[in-house]
């Protein structure tokens, strides 16, 4: 590869670990799946989009607000259409449901397998690994509106206003149109 393709291949595999926390965070479960590879594995013995679609939805079923942000990514390119990569993540969860008080912190690492198909950069693998979790001290969704730019504490309108998250928590499933 040269000097400008691997630049290229850095910063799109940085954008695939950016679109997930996006997409993950919306409820835009089209959108995550997308970022795998068609025959990406599920557990043991499940492949493919809809395997993933099915288990994205439960596990999100378990938690209601997060909030993932993407620190440190480092990526190792084994050639020009594979790469490993380890991503830290903070992520800011309701745990238990949308209407759970409890809010946690989340330190994350993220070992990832990448493949390029077609030209363009996919997960092949995202294994997630806690080094942490641990209580926020304030319930954020108590709070009241922020009125933003008025005030800079409160409670603010995303991702509330997202219809992908409108139509997850009514159980459609939270197909793309927003985001």
């Amino acid at each position: 590869m040269t000097d400008l393709e691997k630049l290229l291949a850095y910063e799109e595999i940085r954008q695939l670990a950016s679109r997930y926390a996006i997409h993950a965070d919306a409820r835009d479960l089209d959108r995550l799946v997308d970022l795998f590879v068609p025959d990406v594995r599920v557990g043991r013995e499940e492949r493919g989009h809809e395997a993933l679609r099915r288990q994205l939805d439960a596990s999100f079923r378990g938690v209601g607000l997060t909030f993932l942000h993407v620190g440190s990514h480092v990526i190792d390119l084994v050639d020009s259409d594979h790469a490993t990569g380890i991503v830290y993540t903070r992520g800011e969860i309701q745990d238990g449901g949308p209407d759970s008080d409890r809010f946690i912190v989340h330190a994350i690492q993220y070992h990832d397998s990448y493949e390029r198909r077609d030209g363009r950069w996919l997960f092949v693998r995202r294994k997630h690994f806690l080094v942490y979790g641990a209580p926020l001290g304030v319930n954020p969704l108590g709070l009241p509106p922020a009125n933003w730019p008025a005030s800079q504490t409160g409670l603010g309108s995303h991702p509330f206003a997202l219809e992908t998250w409108q139509r997850f928590w009514k159980g459609e499933g939270g197909k793309s149109g927003d985001a």
